[in-house]
């Protein structure tokens, strides 16, 4: 029997719903269920053939625990590895490096000094900071965020310069992304599952958070919606997220990819509403699915391919070689699944402009 094995949080409405779909679908020897986990030890595999991870970005110990659970070929969603490295500026510039519009953006330096540094740490950063061409670039009116934060904290709002120093200085020692605000007529925030399905959902976030996903959108041009679907998916594609949003502020039809780093979206029933919540819970269980049926997914040991990046035939062949140990008995070799992308099916991309 494989287990797909569900890791979460505070969260209620999704990771319930997620167990009883898979099991509802009686597919031969998979079940789902909840992970439990306690000391883990260096040379005992996870029990589960997939971990779809909700919490681990605020666990360390679950974080670890998912790493090594990837080493002996537990497939996670999403890749703990790459989840550790990445970071919204590096986002950005990935962004625009692919062709999709993103605001003018900067990173500042922290504001205090980091735990265990001093000025003399600092010795490369200029000084005085050249404030005036920080706002040459991006404007006095735009937000500053942490460069690895989520869920709205430490974000401001600014309007002018005074607005800036004043959240600047409440940055404490967290590194800040300061990003020109865009005059959107059109947001969207979009679930992309498995690298191909996207559902576009109109969203409002100057509404209060439960209010923010609207249940009875307006109509829109076919051609923005076409662009945002690609654009999610190259994004997502990039960077190797089978689980992820991706939030676009449009102003004058251009779509402006303002937020991409959220491998743990909000999946709240309360929330996202009936239509989304339905969506969201069947694309995940179907993915968890297809991936459990090739697990173990063993992988080369190298950083390149931890961090998920593609693999090379030579490369697969001594995955295989590795994950096929001599039989005891006949000197047999086991049967065992290499670490291939294609060996993952999915259904194609999918559009759905807003709930029904």
């Amino acid at each position: 029997m494989k287990k797909i094995g569900i890791f979460f949080g505070m969260e209620n409405s999704f990771p319930g719903a997620l167990v009883e779909r898979i099991n509802s679908l009686n597919v031969s020897g998979i079940r789902a269920e909840f992970v439990q986990t306690g000391a883990v030890f260096l040379d005992r595999p996870s029990p589960y053939a997939v971990i779809v991870d909700r919490i681990s970005h605020d666990i360390p110990f679950y974080r670890a625990y998912l790493k090594h659970a990837a080493l002996y070929g537990t497939v996670i969603i999403n890749n703990p590895f790459w989840w550790s490295a990445d970071d919204k500026f590096f986002n950005y510039t990935l962004a625009s490096k692919l062709g999709v519009a993103v605001p003018p953006t900067v990173i500042l330096p922290h504001k205090q000094y980091p735990p265990d540094t001093n000025e003399q740490s600092m010795r490369n950063l200029e000084y005085p900071l050249d404030w005036e061409s920080v706002f040459n670039y991006v404007g006095e009116h735009g937000f500053m965020k942490p460069i690895d934060g989520g869920g709205w904290k430490d974000v401001y709002h600014i309007r002018n310069r005074d607005e800036f120093f004043c959240a600047y200085d409440q940055s404490r020692d967290m590194c800040m992304v300061y990003q020109k605000a865009v005059n959107f007529k059109e947001y969207f925030r979009c679930y992309v599952v498995g690298q191909k399905k996207v559902r576009i959902m109109p969203y409002d976030p100057s509404r209060p958070h439960a209010e923010r996903y609207l249940q009875n959108p307006p109509k829109y041009d076919k051609a923005l919606l076409k662009r945002v679907e690609q654009d999610a998916l190259t994004l997502c594609q990039a960077l190797g997220y089978d689980l992820n949003t991706v939030e676009f502020a449009v102003e004058d039809g251009i779509p402006y990819a303002i937020d991409f780093m959220n491998p743990a979206p909000d999946a709240d029933l309360h929330s996202v509403g009936e239509a989304n919540f339905e969506w969201i819970v069947s694309e995940v269980a179907a993915l968890a699915i297809a991936k459990a049926k090739t697990a173990p997914q063993l992988p080369d040991l190298h950083c390149s391919t931890l961090l998920g990046a593609a693999l090379t035939k030579k490369q697969i062949k001594k995955a295989e070689k590795k994950a096929k140990p001599s039989d005891a008995k006949g000197g047999k070799k086991a049967k065992a699944s290499a670490p291939h992308e294609d060996d993952v099916t999915a259904p194609e991309a999918e559009t759905v402009p807003g709930a029904r």
